[in-house]
């Protein structure tokens, strides 16, 4: 009986042959054909950032729900108490604020509130500029021309310098903040989409499902968005970290959520003005943003490797075993 190894991890058996060549039952799977929450244990960093990922969504879905009312209850005895003080009870661990409210139940309110600006946001321009994109790339003619121009002309403003602008004339509600950062966002997913739509129409499998008849719909549905599905997912969680980032800034600028509403970056923006007495009250806010951002940022970047058949190798293989691929390619 001899077994068949992987070649880009011969330490992985695929399967054996007895001596008359018959096959015999696979003894171990293959390490590129691992399912992605297997390959994402492989990595600790990713793993790390699936984790804060998942907690600050359950703290969004669940926290207000805990908390009750302690984000609003004022006691002004008990007004700037610093963090790690359980003397007035664990709802203060993380100190108060000039009004005596609980830091600690503010930020995952807070959590909340930025968590239903950003996700939406990313949804809708995610989900309308990939679908114009696709729709562009594949028909080609006027209809992309038209498209690419309306892109650029969003893209000739500075994201966040057209969502200042907008808010000042409008009211600054939630609503608006989703609208106007879903609107200049949506380039960024037309212009992935279109160029990934483009150079597929044109593949053999597309041409023989045009040719049994099947409709453009069916073809962008069933052929060309599962292949573009991982990319676009990458841009959406990269995209994420941008969006909250300018949810944050608008609020800090004070045209984002308003009071009584409250979000991670009207808390830095509240606590500016007691830096040097109370620098809880703006510190732990940015730090939420700060480890939020940076861990999608870690989780994007391994989705990228993962959901690239060419690039996942480098997941399954032994940290020795890549440098030595690394330096066999330079060499050649």
């Amino acid at each position: 009986m001899s077994l068949v190894t992987d070649p880009l991890d011969p330490g992985s058996p695929v399967a054996s042959t007895d001596p008359a060549g018959d096959s015999v039952a696979t003894k171990k799977v293959p390490a590129g054909q691992l399912p992605l929450w297997k390959l994402l244990l492989r990595d600790k960093l990713a793993t790390v950032a699936a984790v804060v990922l998942g907690f600050v969504l359950l703290v969004a879905i669940f926290g207000p729900w805990i908390v009750g009312d302690a984000a609003t209850d004022q006691n002004l005895d008990e007004s700037n108490l610093p963090p790690f003080n359980l003397d007035t009870g664990w709802m203060n661990v993380l100190g108060t604020d000039p009004l005596g409210r609980s830091m600690l139940a503010r930020l995952i309110v807070a959590c909340q509130t930025t968590l239903m600006v950003s996700l939406p946001a990313v949804i809708i321009s995610g989900v309308v500029g990939s679908a114009i994109g696709m729709w562009a790339g594949y028909h080609r003619g006027w209809r992309e021309t038209t498209a690419m121009r309306v892109a650029d002309v969003i893209m000739s403003f500075p994201s966040l310098l057209l969502a200042v602008v907008v808010l000042y004339v409008f009211s600054p509600s939630a609503a608006n903040i989703v609208a106007v950062l879903a609107i200049t966002r949506i380039p960024i997913y037309l212009r992935t989409a279109r160029a990934e739509s483009a150079e597929l129409q044109s593949r053999v499998f597309v041409d023989a499902a045009r040719t049994f008849g099947a409709k453009s719909g069916a073809i962008l549905r069933g052929h060309v968005l599962p292949i573009l599905l991982p990319t676009l997912l990458t841009v959406a969680t990269l995209d994420f970290c941008y969006v909250m980032l300018a949810e944050s800034s608008l609020s800090f600028l004070g045209i984002g959520i308003q009071p009584p509403d409250i979000s991670w970056g009207l808390m830095v923006s509240q606590g500016r003005t007691y830096l040097q007495t109370a620098w809880w009250l703006s510190f732990f806010p940015g730090l939420a943003i700060v480890i939020t951002t940076v861990s999608a940022t870690i989780l994007a970047a391994w989705a990228r490797i993962a959901t690239d058949p060419g690039q996942r190798w480098r997941l399954t293989t032994p940290k020795a075993r890549k440098s030595m691929f690394s330096s066999r390619k330079a060499v050649r």
